[in-house]
This record gives C-alpha cells, sequence and structure tokens, in this order.
C-alpha cells in the first residue's frame, strides 16, 4: 500500500509521519517534491541551498521512485506531500497508485505557526486552494479521499489514528503513538530549520487552545484560505471508540 499524506505547512504533517514510521510495516518519505519545486519556482525558501543539493532528482524521476520498489523492503510506504508542491510541471500519475489521505488544519493555526519562521508568506504558501484542489482531483480518479483533522489527532490521538487506520484498511499499531526524541533518519534536510521543537517530542501534543488572533495580512490570509478549510472539514472521518 502506498499511502499519501496530503498537507500544507505546520499541520501535523510531520508528527504523522513520524507516527506511521514507527510502524514495522511502513517505509516513509519526507516531501519527496521539494527539490523539484524549489527548481521550478525559483523561491529563496529557508535551505533552499542545502535543499537543492540534497534532493537532485527531477520531477519525473521522482515519480518514478514513489510507484517503484517500497524502500527497504516494507510492504507499505507513507509518502508525506506539501500540497503547495504539486504546480505545473510536478507530475500526478502516481496518485492514482496511492490511497490518497488529506490533513487539515485551521488557517489560523497554520498561518500563526508557519509566519514565526516565514513571515512573508502568502496564500500559495501554506497550500490550501491547492489541498482543495487535489480533493477533486483525487475524486475524478474515482476515489472516495480521507480527510482527517489535525485538532481531533490532538485531542484523541488513538481513537483518530485508530479511525484513520480503519479507513485506509490497516490493523492500528499501539506503537504510532509515541515516537523517540530527536532528528530522524527520514527526516528531509530542511529539518534544522522546522522540526526543532518537534525533536524535543516523544508523542503527540494535547488539545490546542482557543484560535490565535491575528490582524493586518495575516488575518487576510486566513479569511482568503477558510472556504478550502471548510470545503474539507465537512468531509472529515470522526472518532471511533477505543477497544
Amino acid at each position: 500500500m502506498r499511502v499519501a499524506m496530503w498537507s500544507g505547512p505546520r499541520n501535523l504533517s510531520t508528527a504523522m509521519m513520524y507516527s506511521f514510521a514507527q510502524r514495522d510495516d511502513f517505509a516513509v518519505l519526507d516531501e519527496p517534491f521539494y527539490g523539484p519545486y524549489l527548481r521550478l519556482t525559483g523561491l529563496d525558501h529557508p535551505m533552499s541551498v542545502e535543499i537543492l543539493n540534497d534532493r537532485t532528482e527531477d520531477a519525473v524521476e521522482l515519480e518514478q521512485s514513489l510507484i517503484g520498489l517500497i524502500p527497504d523492503g516494507k510492504p507499505h510506504v507513507y509518502h508525506k506531500h506539501m500540497c503547495q508542491h504539486m504546480i505545473d510541471g510536478i507530475p500526478r500519475g502516481f496518485m492514482a497508485a496511492c490511497k490518497n489521505v488529506f490533513l487539515i488544519r485551521h488557517p489560523a493555526r497554520v498561518v500563526a505557526s508557519f509566519a514565526k519562521g516565514y513571515p512573508d508568506l502568502t496564500a500559495g504558501d501554506i497550500g490550501f486552494d491547492a489541498q482543495a484542489e487535489l480533493f477533486d482531483h483525487v475524486q475524478a480518479l474515482g476515489q472516495s479521499p480521507i480527510v482527517i483533522d489535525s485538532a481531533d489527532i490532538r485531542d484523541d490521538p488513538e481513537g483518530m489514528l485508530r479511525a484513520l487506520c480503519s479507513a485506509l484498511d490497516l490493523e492500528f499499531d499501539p506503537a504510532m503513538l509515541a515516537w523517540p526524541a530527536g532528528p530522524k533518519p527520514y527526516d528531509g534536510v530542511w529539518a534544522p530549520h522546522w522540526y526543532g521543537s518537534l525533536h524535543a517530542t516523544t508523542g503527540f501534543a494535547g488539545s490546542e487552545g482557543s484560535l490565535p488572533e491575528m490582524s493586518g495580512h495575516l488575518a487576510e490570509l486566513v479569511e482568503r484560505t477558510i472556504p478550502a478549510y471548510r470545503k474539507l472539514e465537512a468531509q472529515k472521518i470522526s472518532q471511533q471508540v477505543k477497544l
């Protein structure tokens, strides 16, 4: 099985990758299209030089690797994808060979978190419109996309991971609830800039508080991206009773 998890930044996506990496039956891949995305756009992201030097494959080569042999001889693989990377020039054919899952988070939380490390962000940087468009694309492939909300995972990690595994036709593995602290061998090269706080954790954080308040450009971004979030929120899976 190939699980493609579609997210924007600052959306529990790395924690979910860590969670699946604890399963003996899964390999994981961290943002495989980041290098081609930067080459195609010319954007100056944090650690761009390091990313381009590390991710030298072109987009077609990467797509072939995603539908080729699963790494480490595992039966399943988990792809952590950023929706905003799927621009013109990034192939989508591999999506038909994956079970596609959409990880959502309220735009106010995403904007507040991402702006700390990248203050000049735009709506394109946080990927909500791209996520909604990719959701439509998966439906057009004849699939029923799975949607899961990061807030629900933080409220009840076990219940929501059980629900996700059920939707994927997988057995739940309790190992998914915790991981070792520190950097991981499967982290992207950009981890020193973005993953520092997560490296101090050993499991999912607890429930979040009230939504952050923002003004000016950041508040406009939230308003601009709410409709795409609401579209997917209406399709999200619910908790299962713990067994």
